[in-house]
């Protein structure tokens, strides 16, 4: 029988079971004891949060990462984010990947009007004295890697803060920072 997490990754873990560079990184397994054979299903990088769905089903893990299955994420950028940039969002940007120019796929995009109430992180991103900030909701069913983040920077707003908040229909809710839960399945 398989197991199934949903996962709250915290700021600063690798989306990883082991590691076997030379620095210390903080890693899945040190959040709860996971079954052998546990995966986490894509990854957020070491500076981005939230839902992580974790598996030992490699089944499970194709279908989840399949381009069938969106991914929204709330990001906090630089800056008052305008409409343009938005639309620019939704069409697709060029990013750099893997040393080539690389178009995105068409996108949902939108200003959030309000702050998301996310715990505060560990690592302080900035005040408001350094300018203002949005909010945004991006929803992608590619994932390039850190594409969000590029795909923000392109349209002149860099990503301070980035939480994955839905793969499918999956939701975040109120799990908080490293909390694990398990589920009979994942209903992406």
């Amino acid at each position: 029988m398989h197991h199934h997490f949903i996962i709250f990754k915290p700021y600063g873990y690798l989306s990883q079971f082991t590691y076997n560079l030379k620095r210390n990184k903080k890693l899945l397994g040190e959040l709860h004891d996971f079954p052998e054979g546990t995966m986490a299903i894509g990854r957020l990088d070491e500076d981005s949060e939230g839902l992580l769905l974790l598996t030992t089903d490699g089944m499970m893990s194709e279908i989840v990462r399949s381009k069938k299955v969106e991914k929204e994420y709330y990001v906090q950028v630089d800056g008052l984010v305008n409409q343009e940039a938005i639309e620019k969002l939704k069409q697709g940007v060029e990013i750099g990947f893997k040393g080539t120019k690389y178009i995105t796929l068409p996108c949902e995009a939108r200003l959030l009007n309000d702050i998301p109430d996310f715990p505060l992180r560990g690592k302080k991103i900035r005040d408001e004295r350094h300018g203002p900030t949005s909010w945004l909701s991006v929803t992608v069913t590619e994932g390039k890697f850190r594409q969000v983040r590029k795909m923000t920077s392109a349209v002149g707003f860099p990503t301070l803060r980035l939480v994955r908040v839905r793969i499918g229909n999956v939701q975040l809710e109120n799990l908080q920072p490293g909390e694990v839960k398990e589920v009979e399945a994942f209903q992406v």
